[in-house]
């Protein structure tokens, strides 16, 4: 009895909720802007969001990119944020039919799209699936909306061929709209590029440590750029924007390695740009952390590929998690120390602890379960959540609690629940809040 009552109770909040997203996204004036694609979107929506948010207010989400999210940001998030003229949402799609009743929740003035790879292989199977799934933002455009397309991706630029809409395309091809060259990054030399559009050749400057930002930097600055914002204004935005946590970000050490974080997704098609990235890059010394590599077939194959071509650029490659075992690593390599296979994320942290090398660079490749950031953060913060599983799916900056054990997550937040509560109490009645 008390079961069913409470499934009443938060499927009746569920369509409230879903009744007053859809209220406000009808009463906003704002410009809606959609971002998808199997890789890039998040950077994508950060760096627009940051772009447009010097021209005009805005509201950007994004890493929460669901259904769920979608209706909190209409109903709830926009209203804190105040009035604002532009609204940049990160559409992610984690089964089929997933994308379509956002896009329709959303009525997007704006779709971009990044890429098509094979993501989530158990729900699509094939890239034509992911493909048709992504095209849902496209067709939700009105007859006067914008898509912006990659002209390099074969799946992406099909989408403009049913576009009831204008079409700009983003690419190395030489019939991109904004046609991108001049492609350079060497860390510690930062990406640099060139984009020529209808508004002559645009130099840029960024923030990012390898070439393939070059894609999402693209699909940003074009759609800023169509939206009016100036060009010297988006120049200097792309100049000051804070990259992702756990998206290549880089985390330099006082007087210990420089770090690498790429821990936020491994899917097969990534692999090898994080490694031609650690390619190029100058070091004293360059090591490779790989942990889980996601949605792929034949894993022992796969582990084994990434082990033969990372000992060609590390000096020293080291395996973790329950794939460890899968590189096939010869007995020489293990022995010599070009190989090291550990089964934990703190086993991991305190090898490299053990055996650091100042100004030595240091990839950090995996997905995100195992959260391998921490590597990184035990050098700047006292991390305490070694769990090797934790379950989360949001990464440990924006968790937040790795200072604290894994086992007193739950009372901690519920302290700090009830201190914010007493907070807005103190408030309330006229007291200081402490």
């Amino acid at each position: 009895m008390g079961a069913g009552l409470g499934k009443l109770r938060e499927g009746l909040r569920r369509r409230t909720r879903v009744y007053r997203a859809r209220r406000a996204r009808a009463n906003s004036k704002a410009t809606f802007i959609g971002v998808t694609g199997s890789s890039g979107k998040s950077t994508v929506t950060a760096l627009l969001g940051h772009i447009l948010a010097a021209h005009r207010p805005t509201y950007a989400r994004f890493l929460a990119n669901t259904m769920q999210s979608l209706v909190g940001t209409l109903y709830k998030r926009m209203r804190q944020a105040g009035e604002v003229d532009y609204v940049v949402f990160e559409a992610g799609a984690f089964g089929v039919d997933t994308i379509r009743p956002m896009a329709q929740m959303l009525q997007p003035h704006v779709a971009v799209v990044t890429m098509v790879r094979l993501e989530h292989v158990a729900s699509f199977r094939t890239l034509e699936n992911v493909a048709v799934e992504k095209r849902a933002l496209v067709e939700a455009l009105r007859p006067d909306g914008l898509a912006v397309l990659n002209a390099d991706d074969p799946h992406v630029a099909d989408m403009a061929a049913g576009a009831r809409c204008r079409v700009v395309t983003f690419g190395i091809a030489a019939g991109a709209d904004y046609r991108v060259t001049d492609i350079h990054a060497a860390y510690p030399d930062r990406l640099a590029l060139s984009i020529d559009w209808r508004g002559g050749r645009l130099q840029l400057e960024t923030p990012f440590p390898a070439e393939h930002f070059w894609l999402p930097t693209t699909a940003a600055v074009a759609t800023a750029l169509e939206l009016g914002v100036p060009w010297d204004k988006v120049a200097a935005q792309v100049v000051t924007f804070q990259p992702l946590a756990n998206r290549c970000a880089v985390i330099v050490t006082d007087g210990g390695p420089q770090f690498i974080v790429d821990a936020a997704k491994a899917p097969w098609h990534s692999i090898n740009l994080a490694l031609e990235m650690m390619t190029k890059a100058t070091a004293v010394r360059k090591r490779i952390v790989l942990g889980q590599i996601s949605d792929y077939v034949g894993s022992t194959r796969k582990y084994d590929q990434a082990y033969r071509t990372a000992r060609e650029i590390a000096d020293q490659v080291i395996y973790t998690g329950d794939n460890a075992h899968r590189s096939r690593a010869s007995q020489a390599d293990r022995d010599g120390g070009r190989f090291v296979e550990l089964r934990t994320p703190k086993d991991v942290s305190d090898h490299i602890k053990r055996t650091a090398v100042p100004g030595e660079l240091i990839l950090i490749k995996s997905s995100s379960n195992l959260h391998l950031e921490r590597i990184a953060l035990a050098w700047k913060h006292e991390v305490k959540c070694w769990v090797p599983v934790c379950g989360k799916r949001e990464g440990c900056d924006t968790c937040g609690l790795y200072e604290v054990p894994f086992e007193q997550h739950r009372d901690h937040v519920r302290q700090r629940r009830r201190d914010r509560r007493w907070q807005r109490l103190r408030r309330v009645f006229g007291g200081r809040s402490s």
